[in-house]
C-alpha cells in the first residue's frame, strides 16, 4: 500500500512538471504609450503668450518639487489640471506665463523659493505662430479654415514702427505657398514668400489672403531704415514705413535740411550690395536734382545718402546763406535764378 502511494504521488510531480513545461510563456507587458513630442516652436519669446484650454497637455519644471517635474498633464474638459500636492488648478484661459506665476504662488506653501517653468506638450489643435512686430504677437489655435487676414485682424495687426512687408514660411509637408516667388530654403524642409501689407490691406491681390496650414509662421521685421551722414541738419536713421522707397529731397527735408558747408553737388549713395558686406557708390548731384534739371532720385531700404563738406561753398556769401535756408525754400530760390 505504501509503496502504491509513493508510485502515484511521483505521477502526479511528474503530470505537474509536464504540464508546465507545456504552458505557453507569460507575454510581457505592453509597453507604455510614449508621449507625444512637443511641437518644434520658432521662437522660444511666444511660448509664454499663448492661451491655454482643454485639450492642452503641459510638462512642468519645479526645481525644488521633483514630484511636479518631467511629467504631462492634460488639460481637462473643465480646464482643471491635477498636480501632487498642489491640487486641482484652473488653467484653462490663462497663458502659459501666468501659469507659471500661479504655480510658484501655490509652490510657496511648500518651499521657500519657488521656480516653475511651463511647456507645452501637445496643442489642443493645431497652432501658427506670429513672430515679431505684431500687435500681440505668439501662438494662436488654428480652428477651422482661417485665412492671413482673419488672423492678422484677431490679433490686432502690426506695431506702427513694423515694416510694410510680411513673410510667410510653410512646412513642406503641409504643401507649397502659393504665391509667386515663394522659396524653397536650403534644406528643403519648409517654402516661404513675402507680402506687402499695402496690397493685402487694400485687397490689390485677392490670391494673397491664403488661407493657413498648421504651423504656419507669420514674422515682420521693424520698418526698413534710410540713413543721411555728413553735412545735414540731423544724422540718422529714417523710417521707411508703408513706402518701398523715400526720395532725396524727402529725406533733405526730413533730417532739416543741408548744413551751410554742405557739398550737394558731390552727394552720393551708398548702397548694400546683395548678399555681401559691401555698399555700392551711386554718385548724385543734389544741386541739379534741386533746380530741376534732374530727376529726383529714389533712396531704397538701407540706402545711406552721405553728403560731404566743401569749403568752396564759403566763397560766396550768397551760396552759403543759400545752402543754410530749409530745402524747401532753396528749391524756390534756385528757381527764380
Amino acid at each position: 500500500m505504501e509503496e502504491t502511494m509513493h508510485r502515484v504521488f511521483a505521477g502526479l510531480v511528474l503530470c505537474t512538471a509536464l504540464l508546465a513545461q507545456q504552458a505557453p510563456p507569460a507575454k510581457p507587458a505592453a509597453p507604455a504609450p510614449a508621449p507625444v513630442p512637443a511641437p518644434e516652436t520658432p521662437s522660444g519669446r511666444l511660448r509664454p503668450n499663448y492661451v491655454l484650454g482643454p485639450g492642452d497637455q503641459i510638462m512642468i519644471r519645479a526645481f525644488e518639487m521633483e514630484e511636479l517635474s518631467e511629467r504631462p498633464y492634460l488639460i481637462d474638459g473643465d480646464g482643471i489640471i491635477n498636480l501632487p500636492q498642489l491640487g486641482r488648478i484652473p488653467v484653462s484661459g490663462l497663458t502659459v506665463e501666468r501659469v507659471e506665476g500661479l504655480l510658484v504662488e501655490r509652490m510657496r506653501a511648500f518651499v521657500q523659493r519657488p521656480q516653475a517653468t511651463v511647456t507645452i506638450v501637445q496643442f489642443r489643435s493645431e497652432p501658427v505662430f506670429f513672430v515679431g512686430a505684431f500687435k500681440a504677437p505668439g501662438i494662436y489655435p488654428l480652428q477651422g479654415r482661417r485665412t492671413l487676414v482673419e488672423v492678422l485682424s484677431t490679433i490686432g495687426g502690426l506695431q506702427p514702427n513694423a515694416s510694410r512687408r510680411i513673410k510667410i514660411t510653410r512646412r513642406k509637408e503641409m504643401g507649397s505657398l502659393p504665391l509667386p516667388g515663394a522659396i524653397e530654403s536650403t534644406d528643403g524642409k519648409t517654402t516661404s514668400a513675402e507680402i506687402s501689407m499695402g496690397s493685402l490691406r487694400e485687397n490689390v491681390n485677392p490670391a494673397e489672403d491664403i488661407a493657413l496650414q498648421p504651423f504656419d509662421v507669420i514674422s515682420v521685421e521693424r520698418a526698413e531704415m534710410v540713413y543721411v551722414n555728413g553735412e545735414i541738419g540731423r544724422i540718422g536713421g529714417f523710417e521707411l514705413g508703408e513706402r518701398e522707397s523715400i526720395s532725396v529731397v524727402q529725406i533733405i527735408s526730413l533730417a532739416g535740411g543741408l548744413s551751410r558747408d554742405a557739398m550737394p553737388a558731390k552727394a552720393r549713395i551708398l548702397r548694400p550690395v546683395l548678399n555681401s558686406s559691401r555698399r555700392s557708390e551711386v554718385p548724385v548731384d543734389i544741386t541739379r536734382i534741386l533746380a530741376g534739371k534732374d530727376n529726383d532720385f529714389p533712396l531704397l531700404p538701407n540706402d545711406l545718402l552721405y553728403i560731404p563738406r566743401g569749403s568752396s561753398w564759403k566763397k560766396t556769401a550768397g551760396r552759403a546763406a543759400l545752402i543754410a535756408l530749409p530745402v524747401a525754400s532753396t528749391f524756390v530760390f534756385l528757381l527764380q535764378r
